[in-house]
Formats: C-alpha cells, sequence, structure tokens
C-alpha cells in the first residue's frame, strides 16, 4: 500500500513538474486582433501579468474590474469539473492567468492554486481587501493564503473609469483611461 501511495505521488509531482516546464511565455492567438484584445481584457475586467523576476502575480483593474477576479473563482469553484485534482482554467486573451486545482495553496510561475475551499477563501479575502482600497492603492495577498509562498498576489487598484486592456502597454500601447461619463 505504501508503494502504490509512493508512486501516486512521484506521478503528480512529475505531472507538475512537467506542465510547469513545458508552459511558455503566452502570446495571443495569431487570428485576434488588437481589438478583440481589448475587448477581452474588458470582458475579465481587469489586466493580469506575471512578474517572475520580483514572484508577483498583478492584476490591475478598477475595484468593480477586480471584484470580477473574486467572481471568477467563486465560479471556479461551483463548477463540478474543477473538483479533480490538477483541473485548470486559463483566462484572459493569452490564456496567462491559470487558475488550478491542487492539494496546497498558492501563487508561482504557472498558476494560482489551492483546492476548491482555498480558492473560495482567496476570494473572500479579495473582495474583503478590496472593500476598504483606495483608488491608485495595491492590495498584497500572500501570507493569509499561502504563508510558505514565493509568489504575491498584486492587487493595483486603479479609478472607476480604468480600462483594462490600457494596461497591456507590450502589445496594444500606452496607459489611457476612459473618459469619464460624467465630463461630456
Amino acid at each position: 500500500m505504501r508503494v502504490l501511495m509512493l508512486v501516486a505521488i512521484l506521478f503528480a509531482v512529475g505531472l507538475f513538474l512537467y506542465r510547469r516546464r513545458s508552459v511558455a511565455e503566452k502570446s495571443p492567438p495569431a487570428q485576434l486582433t488588437a481589438e478583440q484584445i481589448k475587448q477581452q481584457w474588458r470582458k475579465l475586467g481587469f489586466f493580469c501579468e506575471l512578474d517572475d523576476q520580483n514572484r508577483v502575480w498583478t492584476l490591475t483593474g478598477s475595484r468593480a474590474g477586480l471584484l470580477q477576479f473574486r467572481d471568477l473563482l467563486l465560479a471556479y469553484v461551483a463548477d463540478p469539473q474543477h473538483a479533480m485534482q490538477s483541473a485548470y482554467q486559463h483566462y484572459g486573451p493569452y490564456g496567462s492567468l491559470e487558475v488550478m486545482t491542487w492539494p496546497s495553496a498558492g501563487f508561482d510561475s504557472q498558476s494560482i492554486r489551492g483546492t476548491l475551499k482555498d480558492l473560495a477563501r482567496l476570494a473572500g479575502l479579495v473582495e474583503t481587501k478590496l472593500a476598504a482600497a483606495k483608488p491608485e492603492s495595491a492590495v498584497l495577498i500572500r501570507q493569509e493564503f499561502a504563508p510558505d509562498n514565493a509568489y504575491t498576489l498584486r492587487l493595483d487598484v486603479r479609478d472607476d473609469y480604468f480600462d483594462p486592456a490600457s494596461a497591456d502597454r507590450d502589445r496594444l500601447g500606452a496607459a489611457t483611461k476612459r473618459p469619464d461619463p460624467n465630463s461630456k
């Protein structure tokens, strides 16, 4: 019985390392235009990027946009297909944001992961932290989600008129803001 358990653990670790090694920089599918990419960021509600050098996942958006990350996590948890270990789903126009079902909570260069209970707890942390966040501030989540984690989740809170597509400087150009509808 112990040998079988050891083999299963080694297989799971091997699978995780294989997937982690095979993940390359995500680029937009060739068929997506710049306008389609912008629309996908806007639909997601926030821009996301990974900084491996500083070990930070940064989600940039208005408070309402960042709350869509909370909603994304809750929808992930509610989907029965994600109950199985190693289940995952990619988000955003490049598929760079990955949420994964895993036995231990954490953030790494591949994904935001944890048990379904952990991911629901992360959704609650995001909601609680954003309730007190002011525009142009940053919220950091690490210790309260996964104390032994090397990566941090940074929520970069912008004003209500922030366009998440504008944060995609590398592929779409300089950052801009949506016009204030009250200024017309």
